[in-house]
């Protein structure tokens, strides 16, 4: 199965020169739903992985880290939702949005090719990383930024202790080989749990805890298999003992899981892990539990989500960045 190379044309459509759109309905903007900092992290993340990005491209990821800059306070915290009229509707709070926020501007503090985003992107960066979060998920994400700072900056201790902290706060597997994970439901971003108690034991030099990642992420692949294709934990979640629900399955989670694996491939530089970023692009191809293709040739863009009945035709910020990652993933591979 060939992969069609990343597209940005639908993540342009979906943006203007304040940020990010949420959502659409199919390929069109929905503007009274305006902006959130979750999205536009996401896309500050997607944006600076380009090895040689267009004009265009890097117009976006100063865009994107433009409004991350107007949504921190002075503290490190953010906001999250920004409406079409460009007045917030919330708070600076340390939610998953921090996380995210943090995930972006290091990622283009450390790999964005344009000198002036990275210097903006790590002055941001650094305040937020002062801060931390009660929730996982949101320390997690966090973490995912620290780890992209430490490989381009190995000595940046602000970055290793927010990645070690996160680390922590996700912990490691469960004794019970049936049930290896650090909680007993699997909800969502599973794989990026897994992945960042992987970037902190390769990165910190810790053994051991590189292979209790490794172990989730494995002990996830298989929860996440459906024969050979990938059937990613739906919404709603998955508890332990529970049933398996396989709808509504979330693009954001295919993406989450291409992650981690590439992120294990790196670190143990065991190609096995290829595998799992190919069962990834396959299930935005066709390859999943309905055998059907879950993006949109035409726009470029991602559905938002494989229903019982097929793709929901909606075309969302989140599920079309999710996409762009995921084929990153897959032109490394060929």
């Amino acid at each position: 199965m060939i992969a069609p190379a990343p597209s940005f044309s639908h993540v342009i459509r979906m943006s203007d020169d304040t940020g990010l759109f949420e959502h659409s309905r199919n390929a069109i903007v929905r503007r009274e739903h305006g902006y959130c900092t979750d999205d536009v992290s996401r896309g500050l993340v997607v944006t600076s992985r380009e090895p040689d990005p267009s004009e265009e491209v890097v117009r976006l990821a100063e865009i994107y880290l433009t409004f991350l800059t107007h949504a921190q306070d002075h503290t490190g915290a953010f906001r999250n939702r920004l409406g079409h009229d460009r007045r917030w509707s919330d708070r600076p709070a340390l939610g998953d949005w921090w996380g995210r926020a943090l995930w972006g501007l290091g990622t283009a503090a450390a790999r964005n090719p344009a000198p002036w985003i990275r210097k903006e992107a790590m002055i941001a960066f650094d305040l937020g990383a002062t801060k931390r979060s009660w929730a996982v998920r949101a320390m997690a994400f966090a973490g995912l930024g620290a780890a992209e700072v430490l490989r381009a900056h190995p000595d940046h201790k602000g970055a290793a202790a927010l990645l070690a902290d996160a680390a922590k706060a996700v912990g490691g597997p469960g004794e019970d080989p049936d049930w290896p994970w650090p909680q007993e439901h699997l909800t969502y971003a599973n794989a990026s749990l897994a992945e960042v108690v992987i970037a902190a034991g390769k990165l910190g030099g810790d053994q051991r805890v590189l292979e209790s990642g490794l172990r989730m992420l494995a002990w996830l692949h298989d929860v996440q298999r459906n024969g050979d294709r990938l059937s990613v934990i739906a919404v709603g979640g998955y508890r332990r003992n529970g049933p398996r629900n396989r709808h509504d399955q979330q693009p954001i989670e295919v993406a989450s899981f291409a992650d981690a694996c590439a992120t294990a491939a790196e670190a143990t530089g065991d190609e096995s892990w290829d595998d799992g970023i190919s069962q990834a692009v396959a299930w935005f191809l066709g390859d999943n539990d309905l055998g059907t293709p879950m993006w949109d040739s035409t726009t470029g863009g991602s559905y938002d989500g494989l229903t019982p009945t097929g793709p929901n035709p909606n075309q969302g910020a989140e599920s079309t960045l999710a996409l762009v990652s995921t084929l990153q993933h897959a032109r490394r591979l060929s």
